[in-house]
């Protein structure tokens, strides 16, 4: 059974940066999502990665403040989040796909547990 750990997640000023972090089992062959869900809300998916980490593409909510890298030697991905608003207060998920290029919540697998990231002043 693959597991996704999240960390990172927390309270952040308006403006400020969280770097976020999924541990997995290591299976590096595989497509990465970021996703979140704010209260009220449905999931959606602000960063997708390959697997060799060359492809990435973004929601345009978040494209130019946030990005998606891994390193695969420490079954690790990470998202960087940068001028946070409130806008973006919500539990991340990460998520792993055998689908390349997908942004589509269901043909995500395998699902961390969440972390929420508050931005408030």
């Amino acid at each position: 059974q693959e597991q996704l750990v999240e960390s990172g997640g927390g309270l952040v000023q308006p403006g400020g940066s969280l770097r976020l972090s999924c541990a997995t089992s290591g299976r590096a062959f595989y497509n990465m999502g970021w996703f979140r869900q704010a209260p009220g809300k449905e999931r959606e998916c602000v960063a997708r990665i390959s697997p060799g980490g060359s492809s990435t593409n973004y929601a345009r909510s978040v494209k130019g403040r946030f990005t998606v890298s891994r390193d695969n030697a420490k079954n690790t991905v990470y998202l960087q989040m940068n001028s946070l608003t409130p806008e973006d207060t919500a539990v991340y998920y990460c998520a792993e796909s055998s689908w390349f290029g997908t942004m589509r919540e269901n043909e995500y697998e395998y699902w961390g547990q969440g972390t929420q990231v508050t931005v408030s002043s």
